[in-house]
């Protein structure tokens, strides 16, 4: 159940990242962003941060071994950046309607051979 809950709660934490780091690039389409200087864009930005915390955060103190969780330190930040490239990918797709080429699905197929040799027990 714990490892469930951490690759929940970092699901939910790299959307919020996703979104604090990459969705202001959208901000100018919308009416209320138009006339957004640098300032105010870092402060919403910062804003949507502070939530990938609150789950990031606690992700890691369920998800680490040395506190009862299921994962070394190396898996946990492994699984992170799993989830990261794989919730960028699709808010590329989607909100900004780029397209997933042939080298993208080969990058991730190696990062999921470098999870797998992560997790391996030799």
């Amino acid at each position: 159940m714990k490892a469930i809950t951490t690759v929940l709660l970092l699901t939910i934490s790299n959307t919020f990242m996703t979104f604090a780091w990459y969705g202001h690039l959208k901000f100018k389409e919308m009416p209320w962003g138009k006339n957004l200087g640098l300032l105010s864009i870092i402060l919403i930005s910062w804003g949507l941060a502070f939530f990938e915390y609150l789950f990031q955060v606690p992700a890691n103190r369920i998800g680490f071994r040395e506190n009862g969780g299921p994962f070394s330190l190396v898996e946990l930040k492994t699984i992170q950046e799993a989830i990261t490239l794989i919730i960028f990918m699709l808010f590329s797709i989607v909100v900004f309607k780029q397209r997933f080429e042939w080298n993208h699905l080969v990058g991730f197929c190696l990062i999921v051979l470098a999870v797998f040799f992560i997790f391996k027990k030799w």
